[in-house]
């Protein structure tokens, strides 16, 4: 399964792809979508797509996921972050793709084992599930993160399909 990790942002969207068969991860690439900040709104939000339209049919991912953002203090900018993740949902829904969104601590305690971690334990958890990886950025590396936690994700749900029905019940409130 090639899994398409997106970390929206307005200023900067990072993104990641994955392969995952069985246990093994595998990076394919991952890099960061800036948008002139001088430019309108609408201008930036085009650059967001076209830019995303060229990610996705240049790796050609079987899913995508999108991390689900938190409210911040200030409303001007949670709105626009808010335009951007819906370029970020868009523009794999478009392409076919099923689209996941994940909170960050849900990414976090995948990845790391702890939903509080910081940044930079995200990303050296990142660098040591992906060997070899060269991270174009934090945002590239949190992108990466969600990728990796919608396979760990997706796994999960293939394995719960084939138990039985007693022990999916009785699993069933752990997981979402």
């Amino acid at each position: 399964m090639r899994v398409l990790g997106l970390d929206p942002g307005l200023r900067r969207t990072g993104w990641g792809v994955i392969e995952a068969r069985a246990n093994r991860l595998t990076h394919l690439a991952n890099g960061t979508i800036v948008t002139d900040d001088r430019a309108d709104l609408a201008t930036r939000l085009v650059a967001l797509q076209r830019a995303l339209a060229e990610v996705v049919a240049a790796w050609t991912p079987d899913s995508a996921a999108v991390e689900e953002t938190l409210a911040n203090v200030n409303p001007a900018s949670t709105l626009k972050l808010g335009m951007a993740r819906g370029i970020c949902l868009l523009v794999p829904a478009l392409a076919g793709l099923p689209v996941a969104q994940y909170l960050p601590m849900i990414v976090k305690k995948a990845v790391v084992g702890t939903g509080h971690a910081e940044k930079a334990q995200v990303a050296m958890m990142v660098q040591r599930l992906l060997p070899g990886v060269e991270l174009a950025s934090a945002d590239s590396a949190d992108a990466l993160a969600i990728a990796i936690c919608h396979s760990h994700m997706a796994q999960t749900r293939a394995a719960w399909g084939e138990a039985p029905a007693r022990g999916r019940a009785a699993l069933g409130k752990a997981l979402p």
